[in-house]
């Protein structure tokens, strides 16, 4: 381990995905110093190095989110607009969606993404006052009582270095400050009897997660043959069948649908026809639709695959022995690995024949040498016990019926999605629950104990169940930019943040300062709900 720096500033955020870089941002914009710290070469988090395209709400293009996350999807247009050789029909498109993907009304490279992030941030990265350290990760933290005085962070040459200030996000994918700084925290299943929900766990277990997703990029060539080598673990997970999918193979084109009661439905690869409609998965997560470029820029349309068949749910990658953790994450790689050979060798095609030896990994969409996502897509993060958690009765729709969006007096933003919990690492359970737009009460974004440090991402007062909501990309953004005024508030005014909740004064100015900012605190009393 080499000689120890040691830097300082007013506001240490550890994570440098959306929440982290909203907070960062949002600080910065107030006037405070900052340094972010990144695990990766990219920022950007789920959006750029896990390779999710952003999941949304109906009401996106209108409102629902920041003002800074309009902005941002509407930079990301424009950035097509203005560098990329499109189609009038394109150019002219208000709500221009790059790859066309159904999942999401603005599917576009994660390259894109990771330049407007940059662009944004530009000011004050240039001018010194967001200072960040790629690819560096927590290892330690000094507590003072219910206070953090600095953490350690160590990067790829075990370099370590010490940082100062007088607040810190935890912005980390899973939560890694909460136990390094002993913030009380959960992870995993809460039982049924802790938290009275109907869909949670019928015991506590905390290593009973969310699946993880390693994601990759493909391209399809008609004709060609890209066929991968044979993948170790292949023979295993062709034969694989999930506890729950009424005794079909992990890799075929049968999903239950959770929505719909279990209910089997049919994918294919390309649209097509089999008596009703097959939905298609290349198109599910596409973030190039090659129509939409003239001149052929792109001979062929890029989707990124992020599937139920590659969604890998045997093990927890946080909470676990090193051992464990590098195990999990080869596992979660081995699976996408073995679900492209599958596609490319045996996948069942419409015409009767097997395989698309034509699909080949694009490996320069992700920023890596092989097609793969810098990071898999993690879900599920470990997440503070706060003064207010919650929980499933704050967004189910059919739990609260006719009192229709819970409302909270110390809001301090707005989102929107269903309960969709993927199959977890224990109970192999899946859920996907209707429910009501949500608002984010500032008292789930406060630890019940330790007051300078906040979380900033996936890491909030949720139960895992809520958490499926509240994990989103709007969502996160929300969280950090919120974090990152409160921390400037409460600098400002000499208060802990649990002050300004507790000071129905300091609440409003706080929540004025966000609305002034451009952060929605509640829904339209007129918004039709579906």
């Amino acid at each position: 381990m080499r000689t120890n720096r040691k830097l300082k500033a007013d506001f240490i955020v550890l994570g440098g995905g959306l929440g982290g870089c909203m907070a960062a941002l949002a600080a910065a914009k107030s006037g405070l110093t900052v340094i972010m710290t990144e695990e990766t070469d990219w920022i950007g988090g789920q959006l750029t190095a896990q390779a999710v395209p952003p999941d949304e709400h109906r009401w996106i293009e209108q409102f629902g989110c920041t003002r800074s996350y309009a902005e941002f999807r509407r930079r990301v247009r424009d950035y097509y607009k203005s560098n990329y050789p499109l189609v009038d029909a394109a150019m002219k498109n208000e709500f221009l969606n790059p790859g066309n993907g159904w999942v999401s009304r603005l599917c576009h490279e994660p390259k894109v993404a990771l330049q407007v992030l940059i662009d944004m941030l530009a000011a004050y990265t240039n001018s010194g006052r967001i200072h960040i350290l790629y690819q560096h990760r927590i290892v330690s933290s000094d507590m003072e009582g219910d206070r953090c005085v600095s953490v350690k962070v160590i990067n790829e040459d075990d370099e370590l270095v010490t940082l100062q200030g007088h607040y810190f996000a935890d912005a980390t994918e899973c939560g890694d400050v909460l136990p390094l700084a002993g913030v009380e925290h959960v992870m995993g299943a809460e039982a049924r009897s802790d938290t009275n929900e109907p869909h949670a766990a019928d015991n506590a277990d905390p290593l009973d997660m969310q699946s993880i997703t390693h994601v990759f990029a493909l391209e399809y060539e008609d004709g060609g043959d890209h066929t991968i080598d044979r993948p170790a673990q292949y023979d295993y997970w062709r034969q694989y069948v999930p506890q729950n999918y009424e005794q079909l193979p992990l890799l075929g084109w049968f999903v239950p649908e959770i929505s719909k009661n279990g209910t089997i439905k049919e994918y294919g690869l390309f649209r097509g026809k089999r008596g009703e409609w097959w939905e298609s998965l290349f198109n599910y997560r596409r973030i190039i639709d090659k129509s939409l470029f003239q001149n052929e820029l792109y001979k062929s349309d890029i989707s990124l695959i992020n599937w139920p068949q590659n969604d890998y749910h045997l093990g927890a990658i946080y909470g676990v022995s090193s051992h464990e953790r590098r195990k999990h994450l080869r596992g979660a790689r081995q699976l996408s690995l073995c679900l492209l050979y599958w596609l490319q060798t045996e996948a069942p095609r419409l015409d009767g024949g097997k395989g698309y030896p034509g699909l080949r990994l694009r490996k320069d969409a992700l920023g890596t040498d092989d097609g793969f996502a810098k990071a898999p897509y993690i879900r599920e993060s470990r997440r503070i016990q706060s003064l207010y958690r919650i929980t499933e009765h704050d967004v189910s729709k059919e739990i609260r019926g006719d009192q229709g969006i819970r409302t909270y007096e110390d809001s301090v933003g707005v989102g929107s999605y269903y309960l969709d919990l993927h199959m977890t690492t224990v109970s192999f359970r899946s859920l996907y629950v209707p429910t009501y737009p949500y608002e984010i009460p500032l008292g789930a974004l406060l630890p019940i104990r330790v007051k300078n440090i906040l979380p900033a991402c996936k890491n909030i007062g949720t139960t895992q169940i809520s958490n499926g909501c509240y994990r989103l990309h709007p969502t996160e953004w929300n969280i950090g930019e919120s974090v990152g005024y409160l921390v400037a508030y409460a600098l400002e005014n000499q208060l802990d943040p649990h002050d300004v909740r507790e000071d129905p004064v300091h609440l409003q100015a706080y929540q004025h300062l966000l609305e002034q900012r451009g952060v929605q605190l509640h829904w339209p009393e007129d918004i039709q709900l579906p």
